[in-house]
C-alpha cells in the first residue's frame, strides 16, 4: 500500500462519521450526505497522488463534500426548495442549536434509531452512517447475506425520508424509545474495533472503539440514571483497558489467558470496576441488571484476576446463567460453555457447543472454541479439522494467525 493510498484509509477510518455528520446536519438528508461524503473520497484517490495529500485531510475531505452535495442538489430538477436551503445553509452564518449536546455524530445515531425503523435497520443504519462500516462488515456482524444486508440499509435510509424524521438529539421523553437501539448500535461498533471483521483494515481499530466509547459517554449524560447505559460503558472501557496486550509484535492475537496483565489500562479498569460496583449496589436495591450490565460484571471478574489461573469460573458460569435469563442467544451459550469447561471439563462443555451447531455454523468462533475443547480432548484430527473451518469463516487477520499457530501445534 502506497503512503497515498493508506492516507486515503486512514482518512476514511477517522473522517467518515464526521463527514456524513456534517453533511446530515446541513442538508437533511442521509442519502445526499453518504454518497456526496462517497464522491469526496473518491476525489481524494484520483487527486491526493497528482497533488499530494492536503495538510488538513478532514477539511479537504468535508469541503469537498460540501461542493459535491450542493452539485447534486443544482442538477435535480425536482429539489428546488432543497436547493434553495443548500445555498443558505453554505454562507457563513452559523447553523442554529439542535439539541442540548452539540454532536452531529450522536443527533445522527438517534436519527438513525427514530423508532419509526424496525430495530435491526436502526442498528445496521447506524453501523454504516456513524460508524463507516462497509455491507460486507455490517452483514458478518449479523451473520446474514451481503444483499440483504444491503437491502436493510436502503429500507432504512427510505423510510427516514418518507417520514421526514428530523436531525436531532430528542427530547427526555423521547429517549427511552430509542436508546436501547442506539446502544445495540455503539456496542456493534466497539466490537468492529475490538475485533474487526474484514481483512483489510488493521485487527484492532482504535478509532472505532475510541470514538464508541465518547458517544456513550455522552449518553450517560443524557441519562445518567439509566443502568444499561452505565453497564455499556463500564463493559467497553474494561474491554479496551485489555487493548495493549491483546495483538502480539509478531501481530498475533493473544488470548485473555495469555495477556501480559501488566500492560492493561490501570485507570480504564478502576473506572469499570467502579461503574460495575454501582449497578451491583442498584441490583441490591431491586433494580435487575440488563444484558450489558452482567457483561460488564463478567469483564470485571476477568479484570480482577491477577493471573489466568486465579479466574474465579464458578462466578463466571453463574453471570453467565444470569444472563441467558436476559438473553437467550446461541452466542451467550457459546461463551457459557467455555466457563463450563473450566469448571466440569471440555467433555461436558462440548456437549453444549455441538448442539448449537444448527445456529452457529457460519459463526468463526463456534468452530474455533469447538477446536479448542477437541484438542483439551485429545482429539487432535477432529480439533484439526475445526480449527481449519474457524480459519476459513474469520477475517481478523491477527486472529487467524493466532488460530493457524493453535492448528500446526497439534499433533
Amino acid at each position: 500500500m502506497s503512503d497515498v493510498d493508506e492516507a486515503v484509509s486512514r482518512a476514511h477510518r477517522d473522517e467518515w462519521a464526521r463527514v456524513v455528520a456534517a453533511l446530515t446536519r446541513r442538508f437533511g438528508d442521509l442519502d445526499i450526505a453518504e454518497e456526496a461524503a462517497a464522491e469526496a473520497f473518491a476525489t481524494a484517490v484520483e487527486r491526493w497522488p497528482a497533488d499530494g495529500v492536503p495538510p488538513n485531510p478532514g477539511a479537504w475531505l468535508t469541503t469537498t463534500a460540501n461542493r459535491k452535495a450542493i452539485d447534486r442538489i443544482r442538477r435535480e430538477s425536482k429539489r428546488d426548495d432543497k436547493q434553495k436551503d443548500a445555498l443558505l445553509v453554505s454562507g457563513d452564518d452559523p447553523p442554529e442549536p439542535l439539541g442540548a449536546i452539540d454532536d452531529d455524530r450522536l443527533r445522527l445515531i438517534f436519527t438513525c434509531c427514530h423508532p419509526a425503523l424496525a430495530v435491526d435497520a436502526r442498528v445496521a443504519l447506524t453501523l454504516r452512517m456513524v460508524g463507516g462500516l462497509t455491507v460486507p462488515e455490517i452483514a458478518r456482524g449479523f451473520l446474514v447475506a451481503e444483499t440483504t444486508m444491503g437491502q436493510r440499509i436502503t429500507r432504512a435510509k427510505a423510510k427516514i425520508k418518507a417520514a421526514r424524521i428530523p436531525y436531532r438529539v430528542p427530547s427526555a421523553e423521547d429517549l427511552p424509545a430509542r436508546v436501547s437501539s442506539v446502544l445495540t448500535a455503539l456496542f456493534l461498533v466497539f466490537n468492529e474495533g475490538y475485533l474487526a471483521t474484514g481483512p483489510d483494515t488493521d485487527p484492532v481499530r482504535h478509532d472505532l472503539t475510541a470514538e464508541a466509547i465518547r458517544l456513550t459517554r455522552l449518553i450517560r449524560a443524557l441519562l445518567p440514571d439509566d443502568g444499561e447505559v452505565a453497564g455499556l460503558l463500564a463493559l467497553m472501557l474494561l474491554i479496551e483497558a485489555r487493548r495493549p496486550a491483546r495483538v502480539s509484535a509478531g501481530g498475533e492475537l493473544v488470548a485473555l489467558d495469555e495477556q501480559d496483565r501488566g500492560a492493561w489500562d490501570a485507570a480504564l479498569i478502576a473506572e469499570g470496576h467502579r461503574l460495575v460496583r454501582e449497578r451491583l449496589a442498584a441490583a441490591a436495591a431491586g433494580a435487575a441488571p440488563g444484558r450489558y450490565q452482567i457483561l460488564a460484571a463478567i469483564n470485571a471478574v476477568h479484570t480482577s484476576a491477577r493471573d489466568a489461573r486465579d479466574t474465579d469460573w464458578s462466578q463466571v458460569l453463574a453471570l453467565y446463567d444470569q444472563l441467558l435469563r436476559v438473553d437467550s442467544s446461541p452466542v451467550v451459550a457459546l461463551n457459557r460453555a467455555i466457563a463450563v469447561a473450566e469448571l466440569d471439563g471440555p467433555d461436558v462443555a462440548l456437549a453444549t457447543v455441538d448442539r448449537l451447531e444448527d445456529r452457529l455454523a457460519g459463526y468463526h468462533a463456534y468452530h474455533a472454541t469447538r477446536a479448542d475443547l477437541l484438542r483439551r480432548l485429545g482429539r487432535s484430527q477432529d480439533s484439526r479439522a475445526a480449527y481449519d473451518k474457524a480459519i476459513d469463516l474469520a477475517g481478523n487477520t491477527a486472529e487467524i494467525a493466532s488460530l493457524t499457530r493453535r492448528r500446526n501445534r497439534l499433533r
